[in-house]
């Protein structure tokens, strides 16, 4: 069984991150999207990965390489314009061959793994596999009607009355058959090939559709609100962990990672938190649910449920919360004043006066 991992879409609702990385790369306790992707991936036994880019190719190539280090081979298909996930089949169908596989969208996120529903997917014989779960207000999602012994009906995408409160996740088990329905449907109203669409197209022909009812955690990290929350689900699987130096007037409570050559002086950090190679965190608070990435420097701040990335700085500003703060952004006390330099579709939200 292959992988193929999606990764092209414009993350329109993580901007203004997505003007500058791709919404993929976004880190979860310090390690990227897809790289916790591609490790489910492995973990169910595939070796050979693709992953569908778009404009943010040159990117994520760079993080994910060749798979070697993750232990997979990895092929970039390329989609020239976003056209839907069903097209992401289309243009991997190549790479795909006749071979069984699953698809895994690139902003997803299953820390539990897919280990139970690709066990099922390979015990049996269905056409394709989807996996569910329930909300309560499945009308932004595509939706699955099944039987009891979990055979799927029907699937609908964005439905707005819907039949069921079972809303498929972003994982889809197939088999080649799937590769005649991607190409026999044309767009939706949205003017995208929906994979739902091809699903569909499968039970119509009595191709045998499944379900497997997903109960564990889960996020889909395209917003910030959700980025957040799977931050902090995973950070409270942290085992503590100090590398770096950590001096007598400082105090580190809890599950907290200290990476090597870190520096924490006279500071509090209360975990779950995890502080990147190469920072400095110096008269700060570090609270709960936060990570801050490699070679950062915090410096009489505090925050707590915040991801903080790449060599970003914060100095004498205390009360962050349930931010993003960017790659080598700044923020900074300014006498007193809010001194402001925000970009396209920035979110800044400061105490009322």
């Amino acid at each position: 069984m292959k992988g193929l991992v999606l990764s092209g879409g414009t993350g329109s609702r993580l901007r203004p991150f997505s003007h500058s990385m791709a919404k993929q790369l976004i880190p979860m306790a310090n390690k990227p999207v897809l790289v916790h992707i591609v490790e489910n991936l492995r973990a169910i036994g595939i070796s050979q990965v693709g992953v569908v880019v778009g404009d943010r190719a040159e990117e994520i190539g760079e993080v994910l390489g060749d798979g070697s280090a993750l232990n997979v081979e990895i092929t970039y298909i390329r989609q020239d314009a976003p056209r839907g996930l069903a097209d992401c089949i289309k243009v991997a169908r190549a790479f795909l061959g006749e071979d069984d596989f699953v698809v895994y969208l690139g902003d997803n996120m299953l820390p539990d793994g897919i280990g139970e529903a690709a066990s099922e997917f390979l015990a049996g014989t269905a056409a394709a596999q989807l996996i569910v779960h329930r909300v309560a207000d499945p009308r932004p999602f595509g939706v699955a009607e099944m039987t009891p012994d979990r055979r799927v009906v029907r699937v609908t995408e964005k439905p707005e009355v819907p039949a069921s409160d079972l809303a498929v996740l972003g994982v889809y088990f197939f088999r080649p058959a799937i590769h005649e329905a991607v190409w026999s449907i044309g767009p939706s109203r949205r003017g995208e090939l929906e994979i739902t669409d091809a699903i569909q197209l499968l039970v119509e022909n009595d191709g045998d559709v499944r379900a497997s009812l997903y109960t564990a955690f889960h996020a889909d990290t395209g917003t910030v609100e959700e980025a957040l929350r799977c931050n902090a689900e995973l950070l409270t699987r942290l085992e503590r962990r100090v590398a770096g130096k950590v001096d007598e007037g400082s105090e580190v409570v809890g599950p907290v990672v200290i990476e090597h050559g870190a520096h924490v002086i006279g500071s509090h950090i209360i975990g779950p938190a995890i502080i990147g190679a190469g920072t400095v965190v110096e008269d700060a608070h570090i609270g709960p649910h936060t990570s801050i990435a490699a070679d950062c420097v915090l410096v009489s701040a505090g925050l707590e449920h915040s991801i903080v990335l790449e060599g970003a700085t914060i100095t004498g500003v205390r009360g962050i919360h349930g931010s993003i703060i960017g790659r080598a952004a700044l923020v900074a006390a300014d006498g007193g004043h809010h001194r402001l330099m925000i970009g396209d579709h920035a979110d800044i939200r400061l105490p009322a006066t």
